[in-house]
């Protein structure tokens, strides 16, 4: 990422919270991946038409409305910097808009696709039984516990309690909570740990995940994992949004969700009633005679 220069801009970032500067640098780090991919080898090469294709294939891969506004003001730093820096002589985010959309959540997975996600995909044996655990694990997890990405990442060996079924997980604003962990999710949990010094460097000390340059597992990580395995389209957070979703169809406490998925205001959990609400009127009107 040399000639991208993100490590300088990152450093030139003093008057932000570190949790601001990484996620910045995260947001940037992201895009420059998907550059490569079209071997863009530098900000120079980037042009307005280049962000309007990058916000497109976020919108693509149904990333919320406001996830992509705020990749779009981390872009937006970045090529004001390279600008004022001297490192390119046009910002190509100018006059660029964040595309409409009506901030739906995904599509909620059905039993089937998740049935192949957990039970089915990992059993070939194509890959090392190291990623086949470890990739066991973070699904089991992140579905059976509705854990956002990034708590799912900093989990510690220590946060675990598996004899009781439980983890501590620490979420936005630095909020403790503690959550179930499924039987599935213990299970396969039990299986990692006994290769997970094989994975993880020492000087990761206690984090729970890794990825296989020894180092601690990152959202994009994360977001192989669900791309290998899933058999449609879809991203980390759907299981999360599944994962609610299958609670509230179940008859779950709307209030017991909302301290499961550690959201401060019920008003944020109550989308997901809206999501149940339509797959039960699509039942009725599906099953009911006279519908």
């Amino acid at each position: 990422m040399g000639r991208w220069r993100v490590e300088d801009f990152e450093a030139g970032l003093t008057a932000m919270s570190e949790r601001t500067r990484v996620a910045y640098r995260s947001d940037v780090d992201a895009f420059v991946e998907w550059c490569d991919r079209l071997d863009l080898d530098g900000p120079e090469s980037v042009q307005r038409s280049t962000i309007r294709r990058y916000l497109a294939f976020l919108t693509t891969r149904e990333y919320a409305r406001r996830t992509i506004a705020r990749k779009t003001a981390s872009l937006r730093r970045y090529f004001r910097w390279a600008v004022a820096s001297g490192h390119i002589d046009l910002d190509p985010t100018a006059g660029v808009s964040v595309p409409a959309g009506d901030g739906r959540l995904p599509r909620v997975l059905d039993g089937g696709e998740l049935s192949t996600m957990l039970d089915v995909a990992g059993r070939s044996g194509d890959e090392p039984e190291w990623r086949r655990r470890r990739d066991d694990a973070v699904l089991e997890v992140l579905y059976g516990s509705g854990l956002r990405v990034s708590e799912l990442c900093s989990l510690t060996v220590a946060s675990l309690e598996l004899d009781r079924g439980a983890a501590t997980v620490w979420g936005k604003g630095d909020k403790e909570r503690r959550v179930p962990l499924s039987e599935p999710a213990v299970d396969a949990l039990r299986s990692w740990l006994t290769l997970r010094h094989e994975v993880v460097d020492a000087e990761h000390g206690d984090l729970l995940f890794g990825n296989e340059r020894g180092k601690a597992l990152t959202p994009r990580d994360v977001r192989r994992i669900v791309d290998r395995r899933s058999p449609v389209p879809t991203h980390p957070h759907a299981l999360r949004h599944s994962f609610a979703t299958h609670l509230l169809d179940g008859g779950a406490d709307l209030r017991a969700v909302q301290e499961l998925l550690g959201h401060s205001d019920v008003a944020t959990t109550q989308r997901y009633t809206h999501v149940s609400r339509e797959r039960l009127s699509a039942a009725y009107r599906q099953a009911h005679p006279r519908a």
